[in-house]
């Protein structure tokens, strides 16, 4: 499977550094995990600013990537992206077209920008659960969750909550061995309930 993690001007950069370093150290831990590529996706293959001016090279452009199994959308400044018709789209073709379609913190607000969370439970960053819940009233946002699943859809709440999201796909994806492996491999202390 071919993991796309969508980042952007402005990103928080554990949103996406969290989840690519769980299926990136998975990856290197067990080939079986089915795990073909991890990659970055940007507007353009530009470098792009994170926050903090934290400089990242993203490998693919939005016009230009190999097929996503699971898309994961992350969070930070997002206000702009929302305002990019071309992005949105693009969102949700890949949504559409991928097993799996993840956010973190508010990169829930992109994929409800692009109709992908229609009437489903959701979560974010908790600082911004009263924005989301007002301007797409669709949706069930639920508050003290590190993640909410339904069905091929899950949202995370804020920043370091992708990690933990990420290890409950790749349970899902590969085993819980695995996860319980990569969450070992990395030092971190996830608790999968």
């Amino acid at each position: 499977m071919n993991i796309g993690i969508y980042i952007y001007e402005h990103a928080e950069v554990l949103d996406f550094s969290g989840p690519f370093e769980v299926f990136a150290t998975a990856k290197r831990l067990q080939s079986a995990a089915n795990i073909s590529q991890v990659f970055l996706v940007a507007e353009s293959t530009s470098p792009v600013i994170a926050r903090a001016s934290y400089s990242v090279n993203p490998h693919f452009s939005i016009q230009q990537h190999p097929h996503i199994d699971v898309l994961i959308v992350v969070g930070g400044i997002h206000s702009a992206e929302l305002q990019k018709p071309q992005v949105i789209q693009w969102i949700k073709h890949t949504a559409a077209q991928s097993t799996y379609v993840a956010s973190v913190c508010t990169g829930a607000f992109l994929l409800a920008q692009a109709g992908v969370l229609n009437n489903l439970s959701v979560t974010t960053h908790w600082e911004d659960i009263a924005d989301l819940r007002e301007a797409y009233p669709n949706l069930h946002v639920v508050e003290q969750q590190r993640w909410v699943e339904q069905g091929r859809v899950i949202t995370s709440a804020g920043i370091s909550a992708g990690i933990d999201m990420s290890l409950h796909l790749l349970t899902t994806l590969a085993g819980q061995l695995l996860a319980i492996k990569t969450a070992r491999q990395m030092d971190y202390a996830w608790q999968p309930d």
